[in-house]
């Protein structure tokens, strides 16, 4: 078997058709690092919603650390906001639309002319290209996870706490 596969890679490497196998897999793993599957479900928000979310986590079961010992009990409910703060303001939007692009960027130097932090997060487009654009790195939520958790149906959205309560404001991009 193994002289079999040994023979069907020699073949193809002759052929040149490994390096042609190669350079299609390099080429199609570059494209979903520049562009990464777009969160599906999200769409770009017409009206303004805005509601609390509470980041707040039940353990079912205990957690304990490398030696065994409990952590935290079995039917605790922790919220992170009690331990940690937000250091930024979350903004989630779509790359591939102009309009909250502008926003996006609008936002982002009106942050740093402030000293505030901001944190662009996109659910579809290119990280790599919004990140050189504007020369701070640009997120993406792979695989819906945050808006998911958070309960994000329209972008952009912001995310800012509030206590012990995130706010998520789902607004139209102008």
């Amino acid at each position: 078997m193994l002289d079999w596969i040994h023979a069907r890679l020699l073949a193809l490497q002759a052929s040149g058709e490994l390096a042609r196998r190669q350079a299609e897999a390099q080429s199609r793993a570059l494209a979903s690092v520049r562009e990464p599957a777009s969160v599906q479900g999200v769409r770009a928000a017409h009206v303004a919603r805005e509601y609390l979310f509470d980041p707040s986590v039940r353990f079912d079961e205990p957690v304990l650390d490398e030696k065994g010992r409990v952590v935290v009990p079995g039917g605790t409910v922790a919220n992170p906001l009690s331990i940690v703060s937000m250091r930024s303001t979350w903004l989630f939007f779509d790359g591939r639309n102009a309009r909250q692009v502008a926003v996006v960027g609008a936002e982002l130097a009106a942050a740093s002319r402030a000293g505030r932090v901001l944190k662009p997060i996109l659910v579809a487009g290119s990280p790599v290209e919004l990140s050189e654009r504007w020369r701070t790195q640009v997120y993406f939520d792979q695989g819906g996870l945050m808006v998911r958790r958070l309960g994000i149906h329209a972008v952009p959205a912001r995310v800012t706490q509030n206590g012990q309560l995130l706010r998520v404001q789902e607004f139209p991009a102008p």
